[in-house]
């Protein structure tokens, strides 16, 4: 009997043929860690051709450049996931990046680029509007604020502020009912120049924001930019606004109730409501009534897919159809609602109106309906700057010299240009 199973077993195993195995270098640890590799698993469940294999690389830029040293290397993976300020990194790598748009094509995968969100896509395609990278996990920056200290204040917790002069005024009721700080705001830059200006369709540098070439140059110090930020500075002494640091290290003053609002990312609404103690309500940024035609609409932040070449072709006919799969309605729809990141697609925005996520979860929609206010425009659609992380860097110390007295907006923003315009060239000569 024995030997009749053992026989059973190596006449099924002759019998079934190895799935091939495609590797996902990927940055998200914790919870949206969890949440992407349920994603791998039930791609692979779904069928039997092709096994995806997510691995955690570190940080965002750890992961790119692992994946680079790798390409070097001939050990790269097929698929790794960049963040959106390497896009320009990506794009300069010549002959290491498989453009998802030929992937589709050349493994015949249904695949139009209409269905996707073009405030998404816009940021990850070329000139002509060709898809360059897979856009997963996208958000962008939405106002969070305190209902509980709303009604404290005498404010109505139905009515967050529109305007930056509204947000002003209730910050300073806010406080005079005892909230130590009207608002803060997670990563800096990405909120006070680079969503601030495209709310406001203001360019922050030549070549539609660096989408058409490596010669393009930052235009951040202007007008807008310079009066929003002569504003912040102002706040920043009373407390209107207090600064809380980079990237997301400022949620602590809104969580502890310490801030009555704050404006980032509509991807940290899971964290809020993990760590909030109060009820919490939803609404798009404010933006500055003066300025013609405001608001626009806002640009993403949030990482891409980007296929490398160098592997076997069995891989990438598994990539087009692991693509096909994400860009199921009901699989983006769960990603969204688990994680708090926009849908690409507005079928999958429909699927989860459907569902009623929306209703159960009244401002969940806060940001697409915010991305998607009007169609997107040069200045809109997303930007494409070399060395942008370490530009990032420049532009937040700048802010911080003038948050704590030390430049003037003016003289702040002037040495963050140029400063980040030499960044632009050294990336230029290098990749030419």
């Amino acid at each position: 009997m024995l030997a009749a199973s053992l026989a059973g077993v190596m006449l099924g195993g002759a019998g079934a043929q190895a799935a091939t195995e495609i590797q996902w270098w990927h940055a998200m640890s914790g919870p949206l860690g969890e949440k992407l590799e349920k994603i791998a698993s039930d791609f692979n469940a779904s069928q039997s051709e092709y096994k995806i294999v997510p691995v955690f690389k570190g940080s965002y830029p750890e992961a790119m450049t692992g994946a680079i040293a790798a390409f070097r290397a001939k050990q790269n993976p097929a698929l790794v996931q960049v963040f959106e300020v390497g896009t320009a990194t990506m794009m300069a790598a010549k002959g290491a990046v498989y453009p998802v748009y030929k992937l589709m094509a050349e493994q015949n995968e249904p695949f139009d680029t209409k269905t996707y969100l073009p405030a998404v896509t816009g940021y990850y395609s070329d000139t002509q509007g060709n898809m360059l990278s897979f856009p997963f996990n996208s958000s962008t920056t939405i106002l969070y604020y305190n209902k509980d200290l709303f009604k404290k204040a005498g404010l109505d917790p139905n009515t967050p502020p529109k305007t930056w002069p509204e947000l002003e005024e209730m910050a300073k009721k806010l406080q005079a009912s005892g909230t130590a700080c009207g608002f803060t705001t997670q990563w800096p830059s990405w909120v006070n120049v680079e969503n601030l200006s495209a709310w406001h369709n203001v360019a922050i540098g030549t070549k539609q924001n660096g989408m058409g070439g490596l010669d393009t140059q930052l235009t951040i110090s202007n007008p807008l930019v310079q009066s929003h930020w002569e504003k912040l500075a102002e706040w920043q002494k009373t407390k209107i606004f207090d600064y809380g640091g980079r990237q997301a290290k400022a949620d602590p003053k809104f969580f502890s109730g310490e801030c009555g609002m704050s404006i980032g990312s509509s991807a940290a609404r899971a964290a809020i409501l993990a760590n909030a103690k109060f009820d919490l309500g939803y609404g798009m940024m404010p933006y500055w009534p003066q300025v013609k035609g405001a608001p626009q609409n806002s640009i993403i932040g949030g990482a891409s897919l980007w296929v490398l070449t160098g592997r076997p072709q069995a891989e990438y006919k598994g990539l087009a159809k692991f693509f096909t799969y994400l860009s199921k309605p009901e699989v983006q729809a769960w990603w969204h609602e688990q994680t708090g990141y926009l849908p690409i697609t507005p079928a999958a925005y429909d699927f989860a109106k459907a569902e009623g996520f929306y209703a159960k979860n009244p401002g969940a929609d806060i940001s697409i309906l915010q991305m998607t206010l009007n169609p997107p425009t040069e200045n809109s659609k997303g930007l494409r700057f070399g060395s942008f992380a370490q530009i990032r860097d420049v532009i937040e110390e700048e802010l911080e010299a003038t948050l704590a007295g030390q430049k003037s907006a003016k003289a702040a923003l002037d040495a963050a240009q140029e400063r980040g315009n030499t960044l632009l060239r050294a990336f230029e000569k290098a990749n030419q």
